[in-house]
């Protein structure tokens, strides 16, 4: 049997994933949590064999979070299913050590094809991804403006899209607040804008955030 743990903000998502799963006697949830610091408490209290977790969870904050639950579960396959692009996030999580990526827009015989394929050892990400990690150098400009920015400088960019100031995102991402002063700048240049309600518009344009 394969232990599961759901880590996502959303009570109906809570209630599909369940409803879904208690149909195939193969999964059983150990676990659902709705933000990092519960999804931790359970990890370490419990065996989990498959963690599926949104990108977007309240508390997880950055890839870095992630590259690190990877570290220190080595034996639990953490598996993202979000909402967020995977053109842009994904690259960066599998190089963190995720075992698979799923988008929220697909099927749930999808997600569960890919906890099993996980378990079986491989790493699962769309043909869309594949395509994308292989011509990232060729492709759109969107996907080369894409490869200029460091996963940081995505995730930095992401909060000035939602409206947070340097200071929130400084303590989100434990960074000082020059540097994410600095992180801002680097963004206006590499997107080739001059001002941050441009560098928003350019990147939601770019479908960078």
């Amino acid at each position: 049997m394969i232990k599961l743990c759901l880590a996502d903000n959303h009570p109906v998502v809570h209630y599909g994933m369940k409803s879904y799963f208690k149909e195939k006697p193969e999964f059983n949830f150990t676990g659902v949590v709705d933000d990092f610091n519960s999804l931790l408490d359970a990890m370490h209290k419990k065996s989990i064999d498959a963690a599926i977790i949104d990108l977007e969870l309240e508390g997880l904050n950055s890839i870095s979070s992630v590259k690190s639950l990877v570290k220190e579960f080595p034996e639990t396959k953490i598996i993202l299913f979000t909402n967020l692009s995977e053109q842009i996030y994904a690259p960066n999580a599998l190089k963190a050590g995720i075992a698979a990526y799923v988008h929220k827009g697909a099927k749930m015989e999808e997600l569960e094809s890919a906890v099993k394929r996980a378990m079986d050892g491989e790493i699962v990400y769309s043909d869309a991804v594949k395509k994308n990690l292989a011509l990232l150098n060729k492709g759109k400009k969107s996907e080369r403006l894409y490869r200029k920015l460091s996963s940081r400088e995505i995730e930095v960019l992401r909060y000035l899209s939602e409206g947070k100031k340097n200071k929130e995102i400084a303590k989100l991402l434990d960074l000082n607040e020059k540097t994410i002063s600095t992180y801002k700048l680097r963004l206006l240049t590499k997107l080739h804008v001059t001002n941050l309600v441009d560098l928003v518009n350019k990147a939601k344009t770019l479908e960078i955030v």
